[in-house]
């Protein structure tokens, strides 16, 4: 019996522990936060009005330069990184076959303009003719039919002036054809840069279309980035924000102007399309770096 009574105890005092236990309140541990949310991510606010955005620098002109005619080189004068300006001869094509067709149809010119001279002189003669038949017709002396294949003689040279200058004209539009297919032999920089890259080297033989340099500017650097569509108001042209860039100097920091924003929202992103233009000299920025931009507008 004092067996069974310890052991009704001891059971007794674990079912109260137990009741205990189950009353008291449940301990909740919150996780640890995320790595990620305490990242700060391009895209995203930075304080109150300030935005961050990433996009590319980039240059309004940069295109590659292409051959116009066929022809085989015969001459490259720039080389990778030079600095060219406007007009300036990069290349040539073989021209000669050209250059003597436009020496003919210079020489044609020349001969059409004195056939002109000629017919125009002619036909002060003419003129000279009809008159002395008017007078001599009205003295008498002569008939009607003198008088009238005189004045046939003079209608008949005004025609072959009108010829001589057609001719004249056929001819210097040839040579002007011609000397438009000899400049297409002298490939030139369409703009003030630098060359970036060259696709043939001289005894190339090129078609119309093949590319032969790749010529960007440098200046103005431009930057394009994307904003969330509820900058759309907010944002102006004529606006500063600043451009920083982790390729160059990150802790360099670049005023830009605000020049283009876009009037519509892109549906599939939410977001509208913005260029700025950076102001004065950025020695550490190239076209085609990634750049970061902070926006900061008013509330």
């Amino acid at each position: 019996m004092t067996q069974c009574g310890l052991t009704f105890t001891m059971a007794m005092a674990l079912a109260l522990a137990a009741c205990d236990t189950s009353n008291q309140p449940a301990t909740v541990v919150a996780a640890p936060p995320s790595t990620a949310e305490n990242v700060q991510r391009s895209g995203q606010s930075t304080a109150e009005g300030s935005f961050l955005a990433t996009g590319p620098i980039v240059v309004e002109n940069q295109i590659d330069v292409v051959a116009l005619r066929a022809g085989v080189i015969t001459s490259t004068m720039v080389e990778v990184g030079r600095a060219v300006k406007k007009g300036e001869v990069l290349a040539t094509l073989d021209d000669r076959q050209l250059a003597a067709e436009r020496d003919a149809a210079e020489s044609k010119v020349h001969s059409s303009e004195a056939n002109l001279k000629d017919w125009e002189a002619e036909t002060q003669v003419v003129d000279a003719d009809l008159r002395r038949a008017q007078a001599m017709r009205d003295a008498g002396i002569n008939t009607v039919e003198e008088l009238d294949h005189a004045r046939y003689k003079v209608i008949g040279s005004q025609y072959e002036i009108e010829k001589a200058k057609q001719d004249l004209s056929t001819a210097q539009h040839n040579l002007r054809s011609l000397e438009l297919e000899m400049e297409k032999t002298r490939i030139t920089a369409p703009f003030d840069g630098i060359v970036a890259r060259r696709y043939t080297r001289t005894g190339q033989s090129v078609a119309v279309g093949d590319r032969l340099f790749w010529v960007t500017a440098v200046t103005p650097l431009l930057v394009k980035f994307t904003l969330p569509e509820r900058f759309i108001a907010a944002l102006k042209n004529g606006q500063t924000v600043t451009v920083t860039s982790a390729d160059a100097s990150p802790a360099v920091e670049h005023a830009a102007k605000v020049i283009d924003v876009s009037p519509v929202v892109d549906p599939s992103s939410g977001t509208i399309e913005v260029e700025a233009q950076i102001e004065g000299p950025a020695p550490d920025l190239r076209p085609g770096m990634l750049a970061t931009i902070r926006v900061t507008v008013a509330r």
